[in-house]
């Protein structure tokens, strides 16, 4: 079940590359979906990290992914970055070892980050 979900979330990649890029600092419309998505691949790189996925750094390639199709420049790059870094120690402070909690909060970011993806593709997809 949650391959399936991870295959969506890949989407991602996909969903990045049809959005197209900024040559300016401006915001987009779609900035805040960016965030977010930002921020849940940070909070799935460390709990799939701690729920022994095996993953390496799959999840922060896919957020290197999304900052590479956008481009942002300055402050919005800071943004998604900082959305991230959000995500990554939100969790870490609160998880430190694999809990069912922790399982059911990858299957919601996973669920939560595909539909972004999918929202962002509809929205913007030529």
């Amino acid at each position: 079940m949650i391959s399936k979900r991870l295959l969506a979330v890949l989407m991602l990649s996909a969903a990045c590359a049809i959005v197209p890029a900024r040559a300016q600092d401006a915001a987009a419309p779609f900035d805040g979906d960016l965030q977010r998505l930002s921020e849940i691949l940070g909070t799935l790189h460390y709990l799939r990290g701690i729920c022994g996925s095996n993953e390496g750094a799959k999840w922060r390639n896919q957020m290197q992914a999304l900052v590479d199709a956008e481009t942002p420049s300055g402050e919005r790059r800071a943004r998604m970055i900082a959305g991230f870094n959000r995500g990554y120690n939100g969790f870490q402070q609160t998880y430190r070892t694999c809990t069912p909690a922790a399982m059911v909060a990858i299957r919601r970011y996973i669920d939560e980050g595909s539909k972004i993806s999918r929202d962002l593709t509809a929205r913007y997809a030529n």
